[in-house]
């Protein structure tokens, strides 16, 4: 099987796993962050199946999203064997897709895994991350904004999102970065002004 149809194939698998997800971390998430990895992959002159293959991938496994995150993990695998992916290419995979999540404070050791994690933490930023922000936090209950509270979803701005302008690994994903970070941070002024 060519790489074009390992990738189509990887496509209707998550199409699959992720169609319902209402957290935003759905099928046109994966989508976005294949889109803008592979984009950075050929600006950065890196392995673009890898890069938009575990782009497609990256949010398998993820303990907010699967009550069993490693049978996910090995159901992937066993997937990814049957399109005759090599099996150097499932561990480096699996190895990017392990490094990508932001709570665990990992930077990826390859260019590859920088360029998945750069595209994942663009899509949490702009004008669809804030989109995302209160999809996730309407998902888990959160308030839109307390002043007494931490566990909102403004709050998440401040813990999370106007940090990762600052932790993009790639000269392409820092340039993308700026605006959207300007975008948040006007937002937030808006925000403000009509709470």
């Amino acid at each position: 099987m060519n790489k074009h149809d390992q990738i189509k194939a990887i496509k209707g698998y998550v199409k699959e796993l992720f169609q319902h997800d209402e957290s935003g971390h759905d099928f046109y998430h994966m989508q976005r962050v294949a889109r803008l990895a592979k984009g950075i992959a050929v600006q950065e002159k890196a392995d673009v199946f890898l890069c938009e293959a575990a782009a497609w991938l990256h949010d398998i496994g993820d303990y907010k999203l699967f009550k069993q995150p490693d049978n996910a993990i090995e159901n992937m695998e066993q997937f990814l064997n049957s399109l005759s992916v090599s099996e150097k290419q499932v561990e480096i995979i699996h190895e990017m897709i392990n490094d990508v999540s932001f709570s665990k404070g990992k930077v990826p050791n390859t260019l590859e895994g920088k360029i998945v994690q750069d595209a994942d933490r663009l899509d949490a930023i702009g004008a669809i991350g804030i989109a995302r922000t209160f999809a996730y936090g309407g998902s888990k209950g959160q308030l839109i904004h307390h002043d007494g509270r931490t566990d909102t979803s403004i709050q998440h701005f401040y813990d999370k999102l106007l940090t990762l302008k600052n932790r993009m690994n790639t000269v392409t994903a820092k340039e993308i970065a700026l605006k959207r970070h300007q975008f948040m941070k006007e937002f937030l002024e808006q925000f403000y002004k009509e709470w």
